[in-house]
């Protein structure tokens, strides 16, 4: 099999399900390094997923789903320049990277034919398409607006463009970055990808993970989201590209997030903010 893989499972606040995730990912085909990221948890979402087996990494406070995501290939990164600590192959090629939520819990363990195009050479990226979905609380308002604005921007429009479980190799996070800040993650990946010529396939896979209510939480967290997708979008606006493009490059990645790129021209994420700590599983 070309290429190896490590899952990189951003969290927060998962202790219920992420053991479970872990132990799942584990096991998938190909799977030699499972990173868990737990973004500023108030639960024992850490202890658990090393408990299962992961390595984790800690943020000492919630910095976003777009950061976790950053600092979980950084520690691949860091894992495959020192592989004996992570018990993983010396380093070869990348691993190629899957993106997977923590609250999948068991289904995880369906998540190979996603990795499948990637590890094959045949795509850049994968997005899932959940064969089994959960009625959520919500309109659609969200995903309508992610799928219609990376239609406008690309010409294509994904069945689910919010789906954060996708693979991709290296070259292609690479390209992606600097991610889009927070919940506009998935919809800025999916536009700088598709217009730097990278292939994209949409898999679908049984996967299903926690519904969203329609209580004032949830709710919330819709609009969250909705102003996370409209932020990327709007800084993938022509106009807006181009007035970039005469302005010096913030450091806060290109939505004026909080991810970071590097400056050093590896193209890799920056190291974990002060604060974070690799826990041993």
């Amino acid at each position: 099999m070309p290429g190896k893989l490590a899952v990189v499972i951003p969290a927060r606040n998962e202790a219920d399900r992420v053991g479970d995730t872990v132990a799942a990912a584990t096991g998938l085909p190909g799977v030699d390094l499972v990173v868990v990221v737990d973004d500023g948890s108030t639960d024992g979402t850490a202890a658990v997923a090393a408990q299962a087996g992961a390595y984790v990494v800690r943020h000492a406070r919630n910095r976003g789903k777009a950061a976790a995501v950053a600092t979980g290939a950084e520690a691949v990164r860091l894992f495959e320049s020192r592989p004996a600590e992570a018990a993983v192959e010396p380093a070869g090629e990348p691993h190629h990277l899957l993106l997977l939520d923590a609250d999948l819990a068991g289904s995880a363990a369906a998540a190979a034919p996603l990795a499948e195009p990637v590890l094959a050479g045949t795509a850049d990226m994968t997005i899932a398409v959940f064969t089994d979905r959960v009625r959520r609380g919500g309109f659609g308002v969200v995903t309508t607006t992610a799928g219609a604005g990376i239609e406008r921007a690309t010409g294509w429009r994904p069945t689910q463009p919010l789906n954060g479980q996708r693979c991709l190799t290296r070259a292609a996070f690479t390209a992606a970055l600097p991610l889009a800040a927070g919940w506009g993650l998935e919809t800025g990946m999916s536009i700088d990808l598709i217009r730097q010529g990278m292939r994209v396939t949409e898999v679908e896979v049984p996967l299903s993970h926690r519904a969203t209510g329609n209580d004032l939480g949830s709710q919330l967290h819709r609009l969250r989201q909705l102003a996370g997708v409209l932020r990327a979008l709007a800084a993938r606006e022509p106009l807006v590209l181009r007035a970039r493009r005469l302005l010096p490059r913030e450091a806060g990645g290109r939505d004026g997030g909080r991810t970071r790129s590097r400056k050093d021209g590896s193209g890799e994420p920056p190291p974990p903010a002060s604060g974070d700590a690799i826990m041993s599983r």
